[in-house]
């Protein structure tokens, strides 16, 4: 199979940035208890895009065996050193393989798939595993794997955000820390979910909004907070969840618009998982 020229968007991200993911502690830990969580003993495992094998290395603190699966070919010899220097690093194969093509030589228990940018944008966590499922089922037959995340939950929010930076305006795509307080930055309205999605359901080919925005707050409306959690696993024993937050993208409309509390307008948009940050333009006027 042929990987399109599209589809390679976000797959070769520069070597600096996986290792500075190592340095994201809410991203470490949350990954780590959901796998200690998930990885019964024995497991077999699966990772979909590797990276620096830190993943696969959580997994295989209990798991049997683990297949990390990685495209970019400096990576996986980057993965394959870091993991012979900790302990489990022998229960790891590290596949030099397309995580659009690879399947395990044998039936797994968990998959893990972290290609995941905010608002599913860029990076191709959706159609990864989508393509995954329907070759697993093919090969093997049900059930599937449990996969880590779980779930995903997406929202956005109007909000005013300044875009003078030292005396430039600047309007242009922005990201913030979700654990950071954000003391510029004025909500609008509360943050409304315009997708939720697991991954052991059908997958969907888009993500879309339309409808009409309400506002509790009057102010000029100049930009889109969008909001990523990752459900990284169900603890239905425990009445909760382990998540992730991606940061949050500042997303600047064309036009800011000075609105009160009783001003509703209809907002649209709609793109594909994986899609260049670009592709998500809100349009205000159509719902």
């Amino acid at each position: 199979m042929t990987t399109p020229v599209s589809s390679e968007l976000g797959q070769f991200i520069p070597l600096h940035y996986h290792y500075n993911m190592l340095n994201d502690r809410a991203r470490m830990e949350g990954f780590r208890a959901a796998l200690d969580y998930v990885v019964r003993p024995g497991a077999k495992v699966l990772e979909l895009g590797g990276g620096t094998g830190v993943l696969s290395f959580f997994a295989a603190r209990h798991a049997a065996k683990v297949w990390c699966v990685e495209k970019n070919p400096a990576l996986a010899q980057e993965a394959r050193r870091i993991l012979d220097l900790n302990p489990h690093g022998d229960k790891i194969d590290v596949v030099l393989a397309d995580a659009f093509d690879y399947l395990p030589p044998e039936p797994v228990d968990v998959v893990i798939c972290e290609m995941i940018h905010v608002a599913m944008l860029r990076e191709k966590q959706i159609p990864v595993i989508a393509a995954f499922k329907e070759r697993y089922l093919q090969r093997f037959g049900p059930p599937l794997p449990v996969f880590v995340p779980e779930a995903l939950v997406q929202a956005f929010q109007p909000i005013q955000h300044p875009f003078t930076f030292s005396g430039y305006f600047a309007p242009t795509i922005l990201f913030q820390d979700p654990e950071a307080t954000h003391d510029d930055t004025a909500p609008l309205s509360a943050p409304i979910v315009y997708q939720t999605l697991a991954y052991d359901e059908t997958l969907p080919a888009r993500c879309e909004w339309r409808g009409t925005l309400t506002f509790d707050r009057a102010g000029d409306f100049n930009a889109l907070r969008f909001i990523t959690k990752n459900v990284l696993a169900v603890l239905p024993d425990e009445g909760r969840t382990i998540d992730w937050f991606n940061q949050y993208l500042i997303v600047p409309l064309a036009q800011p618009i000075t609105i009160g509390t009783d001003c509703q307008l209809p907002l649209a948009f709609s793109y594909r998982p994986g899609d260049p940050l670009e592709a998500l333009r809100p349009v205000i006027g159509e719902a």
